[in-house]
């Protein structure tokens, strides 16, 4: 029979979320993943094999609990709402602390072939769930009929990268919500 885990995996990787939004790949330092994980340190390279490692099953994780939940409002296609939806929550999500993907996308996606694999399918999700919506919100009549589907959804995929980075220097939550309205206003009807 195996032996039972010592250690919450959801709460060392919400502890590792925080430290690689705090402090980078590069700056985070293996003495503080320690610490604040609580593993000693041969039971972390036993469980992980490296912090390169730890940090795709980190970005695995906070994929699977923080992104997927957000762009869901997207993949319901419920035209301009499943947008506003889906901003609302990365804004209430991404205040203050950025969007670790983009982060590390940022920081390692130039060399490292599985971040730029990541980063390729969260922004890839993201187009075509708001494709999707787009659509939807053409035969709804709420945006105009002369859009360019495509060309505004990568407008919009874009528009979260940039976010990913402003929602940590914006003083309030507001200063974002009037950015998305200034992006989605020139294509909803009137």
């Amino acid at each position: 029979m195996p032996r039972k885990s010592l250690y919450d995996v959801n709460a060392i990787m919400e502890q590792a979320v925080d430290i690689f939004l705090e402090h980078s790949f590069h700056g985070a330092v293996m003495e503080e993943i320690i610490a604040r994980t609580e593993f000693n340190r041969r039971g972390f390279y036993l469980e992980f094999g490296s912090k390169q490692q730890f940090l795709y099953d980190t970005l695995s994780y906070y994929h699977e609990h923080t992104l997927a939940p957000i762009v869901q409002h997207l993949e319901n296609h419920h035209g301009i709402a499943s947008i506003e939806a889906f901003f609302d929550a990365y804004i209430s999500v991404m205040f203050g602390r950025g969007c670790l993907l983009i982060n590390m996308v940022t920081e390692l996606g130039h060399d490292d072939t599985t971040i730029q694999s990541m980063g390729r399918h969260y922004l890839d999700r993201l187009q075509l769930g708001f494709i999707g919506c787009l659509e939807q919100a053409q035969r709804q009549g709420t945006v105009k009929a002369e859009i360019n589907v495509e060309a505004v959804a990568l407008q919009l995929t874009c528009f979260v990268q940039g976010f990913a980075v402003n929602s940590i220097l914006a003083e309030t939550k507001e200063e974002l919500h009037i950015a998305t309205q200034a992006l989605l206003n020139p294509i909803i009807t009137a």
